[in-house]
């Protein structure tokens, strides 16, 4: 008497374990691309925990569904073949593409980014300004965009690095503090009789007395400063009051280096 033909259920299962429902299910969707009543689904998912996994189960569901979806049985060793074929062509396209990137390109100046800085929360206040007019000088300026946030988190965002730098410059000079001793570059903003105002610290200005501006005597700061000239000056400290005190004598105004004091009694 002649075997019933077994249906593709029963064939499927020829060499499979223990399965779940989860696997049956996405076999199913898988390899039918259409959903499947549940009573299939119940009669596919007990063949899979019933039935005994031979080795190569993978293969052999692969070529089960593929004989149903193309109408073509697809045999162990074609699919291993495709599989390689696959490997192969993956590993040539990456091959290709590590030699055209041999490393990490570098953003363009005008992609979108963002900086982010964190200020001290006692400065907040200088940053924003008495009703904004600090922050909203520095976008004007600077271009880009500034949001800051009451812990002193300030985020610049621009497609311009050059934007962003600016914003952070201005930033840094509103809350960052000078350095007692050392020399910087600054502009005389007004001559008064007991000295210059010279601003040399972002928006920061400071007094260099007349006695402390050359090493001779000087009736008057005009005989050797005038308004908007570029001075170097070192910061001597901070008087009673808080007021930043500046010399210039003591500064080689050309090289910006400090002048030892038997070079500076020899010029006197």
């Amino acid at each position: 008497m002649t075997e019933p033909k077994k249906g593709w259920l029963q064939r499927l299962a020829g060499g499979l374990t223990r399965s779940s429902k989860a696997l049956t299910e996405q076999v199913a969707a898988t390899f039918t691309k259409q959903p499947l009543d549940q009573a299939k689904l119940d009669e596919l998912e007990e063949m899979l925990i019933e039935a005994d996994l031979g080795p190569h189960s993978a293969a052999r569901i692969t070529a089960r569904f593929s004989e149903e979806k193309f109408g073509k049985s697809v045999d162990e060793v074609e699919i291993k073949q495709a599989l390689a074929q696959a490997k192969d062509g993956r590993l040539h396209i990456l091959g290709e593409m590590a030699k055209a990137l041999t490393k990490a390109q570098a953003f363009s100046q005008y992609a979108p980014k963002i900086e982010t800085m964190q200020v001290p929360t006692d400065k907040i206040r200088e940053v924003i300004g008495s009703g904004g007019k600090v922050i909203r000088e520095i976008v004007e300026v600077s271009g880009a965009k500034v949001d800051i946030n009451d812990d002193g988190i300030i985020k610049i965002a621009s497609n311009n690095a050059e934007s962003i730098k600016k914003a952070y410059d201005m930033i840094w000079s509103i809350v960052a503090e000078p350095e007692e001793g050392r020399v910087y570059t600054g502009r005389v903003v007004k001559l008064v009789d007991f000295g210059a105002f010279v601003n040399f610290f972002g928006k920061r200005d400071g007094l260099v007395h007349v006695s402390q501006i050359a090493n001779k005597r000087l009736n008057h700061p005009n005989e050797y400063l005038k308004e908007g000239q570029e001075v170097k000056v070192k910061l001597l400290g901070f008087d009673d009051r808080g007021k930043v005190r500046l010399g210039m004598k003591m500064v080689d105004q050309e090289t910006g280096e400090e002048i030892s004091e038997a070079k500076a009694d020899a010029e006197a």
